[in-house]
């Protein structure tokens, strides 16, 4: 039982998820949950609770029971007791004061995080500001590898999406070239199929090889498939490099994406053992996103941010080269318009660095939310300056395929100008030696340049 007392009035909550969804900002998926505080007084009240509850309660008390999650088991045996003592007598409140003061340096925090829990990490991002939320995961730093490397300081990785809803290759090439000329590319080439055909996605895959082999792209592919069509594809000697999967933070929410965690390790060892990475070996990239375990009701009576965090601790496990919170992506049943979208965010982005994850964010919304681009622009502008270690690169912004927003090329051109954010360093090499950028680091109108270095392949599509 946790209580609070404002004015006269006193708020009782029943147990500790009660308190973390009664905390939580407003989003419209913890209201169709019935789970929400029915008014901004009790949602104070519950913030106050939260602020004097020590870390360590966390330690002592599941959300979901150990016996009938391996979620929960993942967390409870992965923790690292000596990584967590810097802060374990600190209460979530202290806790939120600590990581705002100097004392959380960027190595304080890298030593940290196998030490925090996805609920604490939930639970303090709860008392944050959106500002907090910035200033706290900008100190943070992820750094991961394959053919390039992402998250260094002061340098901003793009998946290129070139997703066609036919998965016309010869569409997904176009796209691809667009991209590349505009300095995308360097986080992945990541294609979403429309299709399951192992004979479709074979031929996906073997094209972006033959793209990044011929032109000696320092990136890596993605198909994301299903994970097991991915271990089919390894066993039949398809050239894939990094594996994919959407997770979630309970086991019932995995089931319904058709895994487990013994799946994603057979997966990351197959991944690893065509040992494809240049300069890395991480291998794995993971999707997530708030509402995902309402919609598939496998959320237990938890908050939806709660439920995300949880997810990252899934993540961790793997230590993948990118996990991409797909923000607005499942509509505004669960993230109702631009604000909800924005504070969701960037609270995915500092929770998943705080527990030691490469993120990114997909900076998106779906056409029936009450958001449009000028949120996202805001969001995107955030989530640099607090360090993300990517974003999306899709043509026009408009996913022809998934039919949503998302950002476009432009945009991560736009960010990086305004921001002074460089490309991943093998990437950055690659477009200087091609004369895509000028000294200075400035992306080069490609119609100025003598020569395409994809000259071959754009001649292939004029034909």
């Amino acid at each position: 039982m946790y209580r609070a007392r404002i004015g006269i009035r006193s708020h009782v909550f029943a147990s500790l998820s009660e308190l973390l969804a009664k905390a939580s900002p407003f989003r419209s998926g913890d209201a169709l949950a019935g789970v929400a505080a029915v008014s901004a007084e009790a949602r104070m009240a519950a913030r106050i609770a939260l602020a004097d509850l020590p870390l360590r309660a966390f330690l002592d008390t599941a959300l979901i029971p150990y016996e009938q999650d391996d979620v929960t088991r993942l967390i409870v045996d992965d923790h690292d007791t000596a990584a967590f003592a810097p802060v374990a007598s600190l209460t979530v409140g202290a806790f939120r004061d600590w990581l705002l003061s100097p004392r959380a340096t960027t190595e304080a925090l890298a030593a940290l995080a196998p030490g925090i829990t996805p609920e604490m990490a939930a639970a303090v991002s709860k008392l944050m500001r959106n500002q907090d939320l910035v200033v706290a995961a900008r100190k943070i730093r992820v750094v991961t590898a394959f053919r390039s490397t992402i998250g260094l300081p002061g340098r901003l990785a793009i998946r290129l999406q070139p997703n066609h809803p036919a998965d016309d290759p010869r569409g997904i090439l176009a796209s691809t070239l667009d991209g590349l000329l505009y300095g995308a590319g360097d986080a992945c080439i990541g294609i979403n199929p429309a299709t399951d055909d192992p004979a479709k996605l074979r031929v996906l895959w073997e094209m972006l090889d033959q793209l990044i082999d011929r032109h000696g792209i320092p990136t890596q592919s993605c198909v994301l498939a299903h994970v097991t069509r991915q271990i089919e594809a390894i066993e039949h000697g398809v050239p894939v490099d990094l594996v994919f999967q959407s997770v979630g933070g309970t086991e019932a929410l995995n089931r319904s994406f058709g895994v487990t965690l013994a799946l994603l390790r057979e997966a990351r060892d197959a991944g690893l053992s065509l040992q494809r990475g240049t300069v890395g070996h991480n291998v794995m990239y993971f999707e997530t996103g708030q509402g995902a375990a309402l919609s598939a009701n496998a959320h237990h009576g938890l908050d939806q941010q709660t439920c995300e965090a949880r997810a990252y601790a899934v993540c961790r496990a793997f230590a993948p080269l990118l996990v991409n919170s797909v923000v607005g992506f499942i509509g505004p049943e669960y993230l109702y318009d631009g604000k909800q979208i924005i504070r969701a965010g960037l609270e995915d982005h500092f929770c998943g660095k705080l527990l030691g994850l490469p993120m990114g964010v997909d900076v998106c919304y779906t056409n029936h939310a009450e958001a449009d681009q000028d949120d996202m622009d805001s969001l995107l502008t955030l989530l640099g300056a607090a360090g993300v270690n990517f974003v999306m690169g899709v043509p026009g912004a408009d996913d022809v395929m998934l039919g949503y927003q998302s950002t476009s090329f432009h945009d991560g051109l736009a960010l990086r100008e305004t921001l002074g954010l460089r490309h991943a360093p093998e990437f950055e090499d690659w477009l200087l030696a091609h004369q895509l950028l000028d000294a200075d680091g400035r992306l080069r109108d490609a119609r100025s340049l003598p020569a395409l270095p994809f000259d071959a392949a754009i001649a292939a599509l004029r034909r």
